[in-house]
């Protein structure tokens, strides 16, 4: 793959999770996600931020959160939310979603696996479906792995991992853990509720890890 393709890869689906935040209903807007202490509204908001935020304003934010980057992010997404009704931050969304910019310090495939995996973290509270696109997840699971920044190779140490509705595996252990590729990427982030899906004496292990 290269820099074009994993650019067209985050516009499409930049362009259809908008469409999905369309049809939500003002309750739903208001909804818990699997983000811990976030809504909807505040997942909306931080994904406008990838293509607008600056190494200036990511250095204040640190400062002001000492130097906590969770706590940075959720800060800079519930000011954005506060600011943004949730058809100007759909518009805003779709705006930028062919844009190249993205998060100091954030590589080309963070921003497809940011849509990726806050698809999930919207939808699964509200008990809808959102499928994802194949070799993008693929491309988005390979990206997460092999990153230090999400922590997933220390989550499934020991563990070899399946998808079962894709042609995908990686890892390598005495534990084979299985389940459908989307929650595999939400066990790559840390998002227990990937567990649901998982089967294999690998389960256990990475729900320990988690």
């Amino acid at each position: 793959m290269d820099r074009d393709e994993i650019l067209a890869w985050v516009k499409a689906e930049r362009l259809s999770l908008a469409d999905f935040l369309d049809d939500l209903g003002d309750h739903e807007w208001q909804a818990a996600s699997l983000c811990p202490g976030w809504t909807t509204h505040d997942v909306a908001a931080h994904l406008t931020l990838s293509t607008r935020s600056t190494l200036l304003g990511t250095i204040k934010g640190a400062i002001r959160a000492r130097g906590d980057f969770n706590r940075m992010v959720a800060d800079e997404a519930r000011e954005r939310a506060a600011r943004f009704a949730p058809a100007e931050l759909v518009a805003q969304f779709r705006e930028t979603a062919g844009s190249a910019r993205r998060s100091p310090g954030s590589g080309p495939l963070d921003p497809l696996a940011d849509a990726l995996v806050h698809g999930q973290d919207i939808a699964r509270p509200l008990g809808r479906v959102r499928a994802m696109p194949a070799e993008p997840t693929i491309a988005a699971l390979d990206h997460i792995l092999a990153s230090p920044f999400y922590g997933a190779r220390k989550r499934f140490r020991g563990t070899r991992l399946t998808a079962t509705d894709l042609d995908w595996s990686a890892g390598e252990g005495p534990d084979d853990a299985r389940g459908p590729a989307a929650d595999l990427l939400l066990l790559a982030t840390g998002r227990a509720a990937g567990l649901a899906g998982l089967s294999g004496p690998g389960a256990e292990r990475i729900a320990a890890a988690m």
